[in-house]
């Protein structure tokens, strides 16, 4: 069959898609794909400045985009450059020679062997968590506030080891504001030179400088020094030709795994409690199977992990309806055909884990909140790109087998001790980097026993 031409929403004459993907661009991908098909041609912006680009929803397109046609779709568009200048260059924009390099260097320190010994940071951080929780005053709190200070005080412990209280305060204040400068520039049709003394690029300036300081600070205090934490290992790790990364090159790796380690965990743990928090029967099925493995107040290990095998359903099926990258951007090098569909060379092309992710070719009742979708014998049935919030293909997340860990050792210590519920029963949503939320996601807790 010939590839045919994309189709698309009409939109306004003078700004085509423009407001729509302004207001909510995941409802406006929703809507293009039940409208238009599974590869959707977008046009936004004003006269002279519009751009265009593709909208690919079908398991089949998001494997030829991430994985078989791999080579021919880059990290270069404007979101990534964004994202590059702001954060450097680490493992989560580089590309070629030095995307191998780096990926050589640091694919040893995440192997499952390794992350496993991880799981003693997350047992202490799940414990203070639960003990800060039994003291909350009128027994409500802010999932996602609550989980981004979880995750990130996890990672950053694993990275930093003793020097975990430094960079904490600083990450938490310098992270959102850099999210939001990285995101309004990737939108903006007009982007004014990083370098002009606007309010938005000097708050980003000094954010980036106090997060540099920090960082540049805790690695130069380890010079010399051989240490057991992930920022030690990085320091000490060795190519094949000797090769290591220098001071600068940590400082990147560092940052992304900071912004990658943290936020996508952390999303994945607010909407998994938020969610039971609306289903009490499977809250209470998850919190039975945490109290029974994790009898005795004992802490988790790694181990426990093949055991809580509900847990580890509901947090798919929670990262299936909002994964933490709702979509996955690159660039066609080359003129090709994506699921039938012409593709020019040059465009820009999205492949969206949040549109897929409810397809309702692949997904019965899409919207309904269903664990048992992620039985092994369901998911040997799915097509391997249904679900793929860790992405897939050459570039898939390095830590995701980090990120399982953290999530579903942590929600079995806080379903071990309480039960939750939902009292913001609707969420709204926007996405920058990664999904946020546009307001609180608070929760009920009752202690157990």
């Amino acid at each position: 069959m010939p590839a045919t031409r994309a189709p698309g929403p009409p939109g306004l004459p003078l700004l085509g898609s423009m407001l729509d993907l302004k207001q909510d661009p995941l409802r406006a991908y929703l809507d293009a794909r039940r409208d238009h098909g599974d590869v959707v041609r977008f046009s936004a912006g004003p006269p002279g400045l519009r751009a265009e680009f593709y909208l690919v929803c079908s398991p089949e397109g998001a494997q030829q985009v991430l994985a078989t046609q791999a080579a021919n779709f880059r990290k270069e568009n404007v979101f990534y450059e964004e994202i590059r200048q702001t954060f450097g260059n680490g493992l989560l924009t580089s590309q070629d020679a030095d995307y191998l390099r780096q990926r050589r260097l640091v694919q040893p320190l995440f192997t499952r062997r390794r992350v496993d010994g991880y799981a003693q940071a997350v047992a202490a951080e799940s414990a203070a968590l639960a003990e800060r929780w039994e003291r909350t005053p009128r027994g409500v709190v802010d999932a996602a506030d609550e989980m981004s200070r979880f995750a990130l005080r996890t990672v950053a412990r694993i990275l930093f080891g003793a020097d975990v209280e430094a960079a904490i305060d600083v990450v938490r204040t310098a992270f959102p504001v850099l999210g939001r400068y990285v995101r309004g520039r990737a939108l903006s049709p007009l982007r004014t030179p990083r370098s002009w003394p606007t309010p938005g690029n000097r708050e980003a300036a000094a954010a980036e400088a106090a997060l540099h300081r920090v960082c540049d600070d805790i690695i130069a205090r380890r010079a010399g020094r051989s240490s057991d934490d992930l920022l030690g290992l990085l320091a000490e790790a060795r190519g094949e030709g000797g090769e290591a990364l220098d001071a600068t090159e940590l400082r990147e790796q560092v940052l992304i795994f900071l912004l990658a380690g943290h936020e996508t965990t952390a999303t994945s743990l607010t909407f998994a409690l938020h969610l039971l928090g609306r289903h009490p029967e499977q809250q209470e099925r998850a919190g039975a199977e945490a109290r029974a493995v994790l009898a005795g107040g004992r802490p988790p290990t790694a181990e426990d992990l093949a055991s809580l095998p509900y847990l580890t359903r509901v947090l798919k099926e929670a990262m299936r309806l909002y994964p933490a990258a709702p979509v996955i951007g690159r660039r066609a090098a080359a003129a090709c055909v994506v699921d039938g569909v012409e593709i020019p060379a040059g465009a820009d092309v999205l492949v969206a884990p949040y549109v897929t992710q409810r397809h309702p070719d692949h997904w019965e009742d899409p919207e309904r909140f269903d664990p048992e979708r992620f039985t092994p014998e369901r998911e040997a049935r799915r097509h391997r790109y249904a679900w793929f919030p860790f992405g897939g293909g050459p570039r898939a997340c390095i830590g995701q087998h980090f990120s399982m860990l953290e999530s579903v050792l942590g929600l079995a210590v806080l379903l071990r001790e309480f039960e939750v519920s939902a009292v913001d029963t609707e969420v709204r949503l926007t996405h920058g980097i990664t999904l946020e939320v546009d307001g609180p996601v608070r929760i009920g807790l009752t202690r157990k026993g």
